[in-house]
């Protein structure tokens, strides 16, 4: 059951590639080698876009209304053979009127029309030009908007983009992916996520575990929460309820969950299987020899010790004595292979900390390449999706399967998250939390996934994001930019808008021909998308104005008050640093607001009636000046001086009524998220990235803003360091040392002494 196509198909059928995500009736299969669109449905073969839409809709339960429908699939024939404007307008008119009071063009929910009509739209050159530049569709708008912020939409769009750049790639897509799963049957797949118990989430485990949620409901199958817990030296119980936390964060919930530790006997007996079938043998090399004999290809001394021998250190290992800890147990894979994974792995090892949920029970433990195979076979796991960096260690992982005669898994590979300026280790992730620079492990700098979701990242856009990264396999350094870009795409259209004035030289304006009394009157809180509320707006003959605006306005100046109307400046008063002190503004209600080229924001003067709100705006820099940190790099050397900064503000009192999480738009400022009320009542609001690069740095020297330094604990002897610089470049050594360098002259012109000596 599949579509196939060609990403050259013209008209292409965005209608019949969303409705086959979004039903997930259908795999999509990109190849450039045939022409036009078909769509092979339990046993029928399809070829118009409108027969394939109307085929997979009746199959997913989104047929609708039969007479409306037929009328807007006529409707999203005619669109992309429009070119008279008049008649496009017509057609706009008539859609933005129908979805005034409606949140779909079929009923209650989406159908086959919906998706008719937004494919014939994207084709439509000239529809999506006029309607993307005429704001008075704001009610078509709001719907070809939420359309488009389907994730199964989102993952549609994405394996065409996916498709187009591989076009030398012609296998099958599985719904939003250039490559499915092999060997994968509906109502079958299995998949797991399997953390380690040792620490917080971070951006780089989400997509593994979204990639494993994504394909069990890809194929109606099942995913497994795994803890591998096989390492009783770094494990908490704690951190496994912080793990799974983390992943409700993300709306990932497991079907099942589990840990190795629940294995521990299965594995044991195998263990004592594999050195009786003389594939294994107990070692007491020292850890740094072993490691050079790996590296090597020699040949451990006791590799070819008797089973008997095995058994009994092996034995030895499982009662903890003094003798039993200097061994371990190894696979008898190879000596000199040329993958490395392969010469002769430990698969078991001592440890007498007490493990946290079977206490003293067990001395030995096994390696996490020896419990995976062997945990995933017995769970039913049919598919384990791994990073990339595991790829030499898929032999091993497949040679255990077949030297322990269990169920074999086929593996899936994938690339690791990695971005720029950011910090994936735990041990230098914890260094930050110890150290006091940042606040805890769900700071807004830091990629955990606490600390993304309070800086306001969406799951929709963290999914959205991952589905875009498709099966690469490439290990790059990604840039921030592109998901938070994503990011703002999904909360524009649904994000509350709010004004707010930073305190610092804010400036009073008396209005000329404004009300002698507060006035109050319901706006709508999202021009766009009424559906979002209301907001009450208050009228005042005296208002605040930024210092940033009101700097701006030359005399005479006709400028526009957001919701209300123009106003003509008359006057204004300075101090002596030449800051505007004060403004004294006409207002023009008859003014035309398209002729004005300022649209200024502005809040109505306090009283006790009508009271603003305190807040403060914060706003982050990456925490390391590098790019990206090597090895040998000490992470101390690399931390931004300057990373949080706090602005106080005055906002309009409708932000009172909001509650913890909820994203916003501060107009002219850009979105925030509510991070609640601190000490002293005031509300705090996290500045989101919007996509677009900016050198937050350079904030440190911004009016009103107030920086917040990075306080380094010393290591070693303390180093006057001079003054603390806020450039995002990393740390180089004077080139001359710190003695002052005297230029030595050779010319031949006579000498003269200095001047100023």
């Amino acid at each position: 059951m599949s579509i196939t196509l060609s990403t050259k198909t013209s008209p292409f059928p965005y209608a019949a590639i969303a409705i086959a995500t979004y039903t997930e009736k259908v795999e999509l299969n990109y190849d450039e080698s045939v022409d036009g669109v078909t769509l092979d449905l339990n046993g029928s073969q399809l070829s118009a876009e409108d027969e394939i839409v109307a085929d997979l809709a009746k199959a997913g339960g989104l047929a609708g209304d039969s007479a409306k429908t037929a009328a807007y699939f006529a409707l999203a024939k005619t669109l992309p053979t429009l070119t008279a404007v008049p008649d496009i307008i017509a057609a706009l008119d008539s859609l933005d009127n129908y979805l005034a009071y409606r949140s779909f063009l079929v009923g209650h929910d989406i159908t086959a029309a919906d998706f008719m009509i937004w494919g014939s739209i994207r084709v439509a050159a000239r529809v999506a030009g006029l309607l993307r530049n005429g704001q008075q569709y704001a009610h078509l708008l709001r719907w070809l908007s939420h359309i488009e912020s389907l994730e199964s939409t989102q993952a549609a769009l994405a394996s065409l983009a996916t498709a187009k750049s591989n076009k030398a790639r012609s296998n099958k897509t599985a719904a939003g992916f250039a490559l499915g799963l092999q060997n994968a049957k509906e109502g079958q797949v299995v998949t797991r996520f399997p953390p380690e118990p040792s620490g917080y989430l971070h951006i780089g485990h989400a997509k593994a575990a979204m990639l494993n949620q994504y394909f069990a409901k890809m194929y109606k199958g099942k995913m497994i929460i795994r803890f591998d817990d096989t390492n009783p030296t770094k494990e908490r119980t704690e951190f496994e309820e912080t793990i799974l936390q983390d992943l409700e964060l993300l709306n990932i919930r497991g079907d099942k969950i589990s840990h190795t530790s629940d294995y521990f006997d299965q594995i044991y007996d195998l263990a004592i299987q594999i050195i009786k079938s003389g594939k294994a043998y107990t070692d007491d090399t020292e850890q740094a020899q072993m490691r050079e004999e790996r590296g090597q290809g020699i040949a451990s001394a006791h590799r070819d010790d008797s089973i008997e021998d095995n058994l009994r250190h092996f034995d030895e290992m499982k009662s903890g004595t003094p003798e039993g800890t200097r061994w371990c147990l190894r696979s008898k894979i190879s000596v000199d292979s040329q993958n490395k994974a392969l010469r002769d792995p430990v698969i078991y090892r001592c440890n007498l900390i007490p493990h946290h949920r079977t206490g003293d029970q067990w001395k030995i433990y096994p390696t996490y390449d020896f419990a995976c195979p062997i945990v995933d076979s017995l769970e039913g796991v049919t598919h384990a999706l791994r990073t990339n960096e595991y790829r030499e260690r898929n032999a091993q992982y497949q040679w255990m399967i077949k030297a322990l005669g269990i169920r074999g898994v086929d593996i899936w590979d994938f690339s690791r998250l990695n971005f720029i300026y950011t910090l994936l280790s735990k041990r230098k992730l914890h260094w930050f939390v110890d150290s006091g620079i940042v606040g805890g492990w769900d700071d807004p700098r830091f990629p955990t996934i606490r600390g993304i979701r309070r800086r306001g990242l969406t799951v929709d856009a963290l999914s959205q994001f991952m589905l875009a990264q498709g099966p690469s396999q490439a290990i790059v350094s990604l840039e921030w930019d592109s998901i938070w870009a994503i990011n703002k795409k999904v909360i524009d259209p649904v994000a509350p808008r709010f004004w707010a004035i930073v305190k610092q030289k804010s400036v009073p304006v008396t209005i000329n021909g404004g009300p002698s009394a507060p006035e109050t009157k319901t706006l709508p809180r999202h021009k766009k998308n009424p559906e979002v509320g209301e907001k009450q707006t208050v009228y005042t003959s005296t208002i605040l104005l930024e210092q940033e605006d009101a700097a701006s306005f030359e005399d005479q100046e006709e400028i526009t008050l957001m919701d209300w109307g123009n106003a003509i400046v008359r006057s204004k008063t300075t101090d002596a640093s030449g800051d505007i002190t004060s403004l004294t503004m006409d207002l023009n209600l008859e003014g035309d607001f398209r002729k004005t080229k300022k649209k200024i924001t502005w809040l109505a003067q306090p009283t006790e009636v009508h009271p603003l709100v305190d807040v403060t705006l914060l706003d982050y820099d990456y925490l390391i000046t590098k790019k990206k940190l090597e090895e040998t790099d000490d992470v101390k050397d690399f931390v931004t001086p300057v990373s949080e900064f706090r602005e106080e503000a005055f906002a309009d009192a409708n932000v009172s009524t909001l509650t913890k999480g909820d994203i916003i738009q501060f107009e002219r400022k850009g979105y925030f998220i509510f991070d609640g009320t601190a000490e002293g009542g005031k509300l705090e609001f996290i500045r989101i990235p919007d996509g677009r690069a900016a050198n937050l740095a350079s904030k440190a020297g911004k009016p009103g803003v107030v920086a917040v330094e990075a306080h380094v604990p010393a290591s070693g002897t303390t180093v006057d360091a001079g003054p603390l610089s806020s450039s995002r470049m990393y740390k180089m050594e004077k080139v001359y040392g710190d003695e002052a360098v005297k230029p030595v002259s050779n010319t031949k012109m006579y000498t003269l002494p200095n001047v100023y000596e």
